[in-house]
């Protein structure tokens, strides 16, 4: 038995495929990581500000309860 939790179905080339959730994730990270790389290149912003802005995230998000 397959245990495979199934994100989404798509048809490509008339036949459909079933997307896990970890194919999900992973094939979402590839492209996050794809893009951030592309926009320090450019030179959108540099990897420092990068690192600031999501430990300023990290900071507002993940919050114990007891912190308001």
């Amino acid at each position: 038995m397959d245990n495979k939790h199934i994100a989404l179905k798509m048809v490509v080339n008339g036949e459909e495929k079933e997307i896990t959730y970890e194919e999900l994730a992973l094939s979402n990270n590839l492209a996050q990581e794809a893009l951030v790389r592309l926009l320090i290149d450019k030179g959108v912003f540099k990897p420092e500000e990068l690192m600031q802005k999501m430990e300023a995230v990290k900071k507002e998000r993940y919050r114990t309860p007891d912190q308001q």
